[in-house]
């Protein structure tokens, strides 16, 4: 049973960082020691998106993100595609079975391969329900590496639904704390005068709430633009307020 008091803590954390290590702690203790948490909001038919607009939580050791992340394996893992087409909960013995059946493509094996040189074999996959279109979110679950997939199931059988739920209640929390890369952070006035233009201000009524010209203003609008890496103001008002970056309070 998940206690009150854990999904209080889970719900009322103000960081990522401070929600992701509950939620490692808590799933190491049923097997799970390592996971990746993936979400995207710029989704489209051919692509995931950006990788620096998506939304990474790890505790995967260095040398295996750089080859499944970095390298760009992800695209074609065989548990990635079936997360994008479905949702809900997926045994990894689905893996398997197509490994047996000999239906995986030459870059699906290559993907399988390299996670099991990194003792990624065993596990269960979460696909979140998606709020539109372009968005989609999902969870790996790897099981310790002295663990089978028989035993990964007989917890599932016993604990799935927890999990499934604690794992849900993360990803729908992770969407209301700020989540950004090192490259990507506003500064304090930049996120001002972004406010200001979601609220349907001018350059010019900017510049006399704020006390500053309509030259500076346009220079802060300029720096976060490129801080999102987006062309016009509107798509920097938008991508700001998708990374929570927007209408916070300071610490």
């Amino acid at each position: 049973m998940i206690s009150s008091r854990y999904l209080d803590a889970l719900t009322t954390t103000q960081s990522v960082e401070e929600l992701w290590t509950m939620h490692t702690r808590r799933m190491d203790s049923y097997g799970f020691d390592r996971l990746l948490y993936g979400f995207t909001r710029y989704r489209s038919a051919t692509s995931l998106g950006d990788p620096d607009d998506f939304v990474i939580l790890t505790n995967h050791p260095d040398s295996y993100t750089q080859g499944f992340i970095g390298g760009g394996l992800y695209k074609n893992a065989p548990m990635t595609k079936w997360a994008l087409a479905n949702e809900g909960s997926c045994s990894w013995r689905v893996m398997a079975d197509r490994i047996i059946r000999n239906t995986l493509s030459d870059a699906e094996r290559e993907v399988v391969a390299f996670n099991l040189s990194h003792k990624v074999h065993a596990g269960y996959s979460i696909s979140f329900r998606s709020i539109s279109p372009q968005s989609k979110g999902a969870i790996a679950l790897t099981a310790r590496a002295d663990m089978v997939q028989d035993q990964v199931d007989e917890i599932w059988e016993q604990h799935g639904a927890d999990i499934t739920v604690m794992n849900n209640i993360v990803h729908l929390k992770v969407m209301t704390l700020p989540h950004f890369g090192p490259s990507r952070v506003l500064t304090k006035r930049q996120r001002e005068v972004l406010e200001w233009v979601g609220d349907g201000k001018t350059t010019q009524d900017i510049a006399t709430l704020l006390g500053l010209t309509p030259a500076t203003i346009e220079k802060h609008l300029r720096l976060a633009r490129a801080a999102l890496s987006v062309e016009t103001t509107a798509q920097a008002v938008l991508k700001a307020a998708f990374q929570n970056q927007m209408f916070i309070l300071e610490p």
